[in-house]
């Protein structure tokens, strides 16, 4: 059997033998009791991950900064006498003329675009090009669509609505393709370059034994990571909503443009300095043989019974080399034991995504119906777009409490607050913005001088007739959909980094994205909703979808919780030779 390299071995202070790899040599193991007893802290972070990031925040500036105007360019009417659509302090900025469903079915399939390439970005990576190079193509590739974005909302285009839309359209499908490669790998690259898998032990400054879990660590990292992304998408969306309101759309797309240039020369500066993977060929074709061997006389006629064979305890003990006589072994079982355990670890993260489309549903509300929701309540001249901003804003501010205050707390109580237990969260906080959100149109439709339709009400001179509402009132439903993104989708990126393999991490981040892709899909169902008089419904909906979900997913992961600690300190597996797909 040919392994990419062997290792010697030492023995821990704690009696445990580990390969010496030159990561872990020298540290100290926690004992069975240390595990249960000790409190655990995160690791310092790498200064790379903060370079990455920065090219995260550029990118996701680029990506908010258009997207956040998008709702308004394709939804509203060209102001009277404006040739690049902005509407000036007290008027409504738009270009299209489309209306809200239309609008809604477009940002909707733009979300569900740019999370379906993903999956193509992570095979490239893993199998051909390696994470570094996939994402500088990528980048090419969306710096293209911003060139045509622009091109969409220039004058003399923009007045044009049918051929602006289909400029519009082309750039939208060009940058899902680069958003895709970007994100598949950008996230796996910034959890490299912390290399550390196993809990140690240290004794602080203060005397006190403390266990470091690089789960922690690597939670941590993705934390900050999305604070990164936060401030590159609060910055965007309020500078932008800015530009179009007072200046025009072709600004509010040229600006981010020239801040994705940062990407490109932050990567190369940094190119050196990266720990980067190589790609490994097909694992995914590997994978496959894998699973065949293992469910070999496990299928049946009977539905029921091969389910509970391809779902058994022992399911994958079958296929482990250690189980199968060396003259038995197929050509292709090029790697050990230990890749097995991985690969059932990684399927098991798998299985959790399974869940997040729901979650998604409510997270979408940000980016369309309640843009359209700001645009019926009494703004005093702010842009309807920018009080999407409260949510990145309320990140910026909580992501740090919570993790210098809130996690630390825990910890401290005895409460091992894991991956699964925030996530579940995460659906109970996301539904709590829905149950928020659904109030206040409620009591939009009753104050409006239009009732039921609120969404086309004008005044005797044309202009938009709002509710008396402040548009403030919005604010709950930004904050808990915020502490649920703190909650479930950085969760998320940790979870797919940390349950993979290494020669899988991005098509494991790709799987983890695309359950974005398919929320997007399932949100076209409820577009029909997202109309007077019939938006009450639409929140109250994705608030009940969010909050039974959460329970669902509890029950189904609850055992899988149980294995926390044992599955993100399994040995690293190793495999050899592998042939392309």
């Amino acid at each position: 059997m040919k392994h990419e390299k062997e290792y010697p071995s030492e023995k821990s202070l704690d009696g445990s033998v580990h390969e010496l790899d030159g990561i872990h040599d020298g540290l100290e193991f926690p004992t069975d009791e240390e595990r249960a007893t000790l409190r655990r802290v995160s690791d310092t972070l790498p200064w790379n991950t903060y370079l990455i990031a920065s090219v995260e925040a550029a990118e996701r500036f680029s990506f908010y900064g258009c997207s956040v105007v998008f709702t308004n360019f394709i939804q509203h009417k060209l102001p009277a006498g404006s040739h690049t659509g902005a509407g000036g302090l007290n008027g409504q900025a738009g270009a299209l003329n489309k209306g809200q469903q239309t609008a809604t079915g477009i940002t909707t399939y733009y979300q569900f675009w740019c999370y379906i390439t993903p999956l193509f970005g992570a095979y490239i990576a893993d199998a051909h090009l390696g994470r570094y190079r996939t994402i500088m193509i990528a980048v090419g590739i969306a710096f293209l669509g911003h060139i045509i974005l622009i091109i969409s909302a220039v004058p003399g285009v923009i007045e044009k609505p049918n051929t602006s839309l289909g400029v519009f359209i082309l750039a939208t499908v060009i940058m899902g393709i680069g958003t895709g490669l970007f994100k598949a790998n950008i996230s796996p690259l910034i959890a490299e370059q912390y290399r550390r898998t196993k809990l140690f032990v240290i004794t602080t400054p203060k005397g006190e034994r403390v266990i470091v879990d690089p789960a922690m660590t690597v939670s941590r990292m993705y934390m900050y990571f999305y604070l990164f992304i936060n401030v590159g998408a609060l910055v965007g969306q309020i500078s932008m909503a800015y530009s179009e309101k007072f200046v025009g759309f072709w600004l509010a797309y040229t600006l981010p443009t020239v801040i994705f240039l940062l990407c490109p020369l932050v990567l190369i500066a940094g190119r050196n300095r990266y720990i980067q993977s190589p790609p490994t060929g097909s694992i995914l074709a590997l994978f496959f043989k894998v699973f065949g061997y293992a469910a070999k006389g496990k299928v049946s006629a009977n539905p029921i019974a091969t389910f509970k064979n391809l779902t058994a305890p022992d399911f994958w003990e079958g296929v482990k080399p250690s189980k199968i006589a060396v003259g038995d072994r197929p050509a292709w079982m090029t790697f050990d034991d230990q890749w097995i355990d991985e690969l059932r670890r990684g399927l098991k993260a798998c299985t959790v995504f399974l869940w997040y489309p729901l979650w998604w549903l409510t997270y979408n509300q940000l980016n369309n119906n309640l843009v359209s929701q700001a645009a019926t309540m009494t703004t005093n001249g702010l842009p309807n777009d920018v009080l999407s901003n409260l949510d990145p804003f309320a990140l910026i501010i909580f992501i740090p409490i919570c993790d210098v205050l809130l996690y630390p707390a825990m910890q401290r109580w005895g409460w091992n607050f894991t991956a699964l237990k925030k996530i579940t969260a995460g659906f109970m906080t996301g539904a709590a913005g829905m149950v928020w959100a659904a109030v206040v149109q409620h009591y939009i439709y009753k104050t409006n001088p239009c009732g039921y339709s609120v969404g086309t009400c004008e005044d005797a001179d044309g202009n938009p007739a709002v509710s008396t509402l402040n548009v403030w009132i919005q604010t709950g439903s930004y904050v808990l959909v915020a502490f649920s993104e703190i909650m479930a989708s950085i969760t998320g990126l940790e979870y797919a980094f940390t349950k993979a393999p290494k020669n899988m991490r991005s098509l494991v981040m790709s799987v983890f994205l695309f359950t974005s892709a398919v929320s997007s899909a399932l949100g076209e169902a409820f577009v029909t909703l997202s109309t007077d008089p019939l938006l009450v419904w639409n929140y109250g909906s994705m608030a009940v979808i969010s909050f039974i979900a959460g329970i669902l997913f509890w029950f189904s992961v609850r055992n899988i919780d149980k294995e926390e600690d044992t599955l993100n300190n399994l040995d690293e597996g190793h495999v050899g030779e592998v042939e392309a797909l």
